[in-house]
């Protein structure tokens, strides 16, 4: 053996020793760091103006926060929401399974309400169910006006309307079970209603309640537009109150704190419900 390699066998024991002897720099990312400190001192100078702004009024928002008549319009909002939602869900899983059934007369007219509910806009179809006595004077023997209520107009508007994105939450969660775990319920021999319940709905869930959830929000806000027939809900309620005092910013405030307040609280449920479903599909280490 030469001289030159007893020197590099001799030196190669010493490498190891020398890489742990480097010192790891980390990389330096200006660009983030500038962007960060941007948008903070932009979210600063925002915050700062409409906190000083005294066009706001805080005190009168303050002052009707908790008033009886925003806490009656909140109140309606809420008992609205939670109606139309379970309306909503129960007539769309009903449209869902009808467009996933072999029967074409009732996967068309389940395809047909989708289309047609989708395409109507939301405010559209309210003034439609809101004047339907100029088309049907009466029903059953009873006068549509005093059938048709300004608050049964805004229930079966607004179900109707949910119904139709309910079928297409419903319809996608059925269809992103796999269809291996149908098939292994079979060769079990259970039931048809046992497998939809105990194997096809727990894992359809994971795909239903993350759309479902922003339904939920969205129906949350979108009770707004009732307040074009005069239903008394939260916004409609904040309404009342500037048309008589003139002021509007304050008000408006008032329902946009308490929108952003239950929304906030809707979506921390909604992430508690999506973990629950989410057991046993994510990875632990």
């Amino acid at each position: 053996m030469s001289s030159d390699t007893l020197a590099k066998t001799s030196a190669a024991p010493d490498i190891p020793e020398q890489v742990d002897s480097l010192r790891i720099v980390p990389q330096r990312r200006l660009g983030q760091w500038t962007a960060a400190v941007a948008v903070l001192v932009l979210l600063g100078l925002v915050v700062t103006s409409v906190v000083r702004n005294e066009a706001f009024q805080w005190g009168v928002v303050g002052d009707y926060f908790t008033s009886d008549s925003v806490l009656r319009g909140l109140w309606l909002t809420l008992w609205l929401t939670a109606v139309v939602m379970v309306l909503g869900f129960a007539l769309g899983t009903l449209l869902a399974a009808a467009r996933l059934s072999a029967n074409p007369v009732l996967r068309s007219v389940s395809w047909g309400y989708v289309w047609l509910f989708r395409s109507i806009p939301i405010l559209v179809q309210l003034l439609l169910w809101f004047n339907i006595g100029a088309l049907y004077p009466e029903l059953l023997g009873v006068k549509t006006v005093n059938l048709f209520t300004p608050i049964a107009v805004a229930i079966i508007g607004l179900t109707l309307h949910e119904a139709a994105y309910a079928a297409e939450v419903v319809r996608g969660g059925i269809l992103s079970v796999d269809r291996g775990q149908i098939e292994a319920a079979q060769a079990l021999g259970l039931s048809r209603w046992r497998r939809g319940w105990r194997i096809v709905l727990p894992q359809a869930m994971r795909s239903i309640v993350p759309p479902a959830g922003n339904m939920l929000i969205g129906t949350l806000k979108g009770t707004s537009i009732i307040s074009v027939i005069a239903v008394q809900d939260l916004l409609f309620s904040v309404q009342l109150v500037y048309h008589r005092t003139y002021q509007v910013i304050p008000l408006l405030m008032v329902a946009t704190l308490w929108y952003t307040v239950v929304t906030s609280v809707l979506g921390l449920g909604q992430y508690y419900v999506e973990k629950h479903y989410a057991r046993g599909s994510e990875r632990t280490r």
